[in-house]
């Protein structure tokens, strides 16, 4: 069986488009950041040097330092399917991740973001 297509996708080519994203709704570089360090327990410099390296999806959740805990808070509807029900976990990461943009974009405080 092959991987989905997101998983050797470039995360560099990827978190542009976050950005965007954020940026069309009044928010920022530097929320969609944040939102990155705690779901994924990066900080500013692994960050870049992820981006730096042109690595793909897989490694980028591989070598994340420290998966936050209160990522399984995360719950809703992302490209049609819940993310609390995806069962492969590398997939579930990514649409985290993906959830937690599209609530920055949609207006939402970091707060509840952030699960806080």
């Amino acid at each position: 069986m092959t991987k989905p297509r997101i998983y050797t996708m470039s995360f560099a080519s990827v978190y542009p488009l976050y950005i965007t994203k954020a940026e069309r709704k009044d928010r920022t570089k530097e929320e969609v950041d944040q939102i990155i360090y705690w779901l994924t327990g990066y900080n500013e410099a692994g960050l870049k040097k992820q981006i730096d390296t042109n690595i793909d999806f897989e490694t980028f959740f591989n070598e994340a330092p420290k998966l936050n805990p209160d990522r399984s808070l995360i719950k809703g509807v992302i490209c049609g399917v819940r993310v609390e029900e995806i069962e492969e976990p590398l997939m579930q990461e990514i649409r985290y991740l993906d959830k937690l943009i599209d609530e920055l974009a949609k207006g939402k405080k970091m707060e509840k973001i952030l699960r806080s």
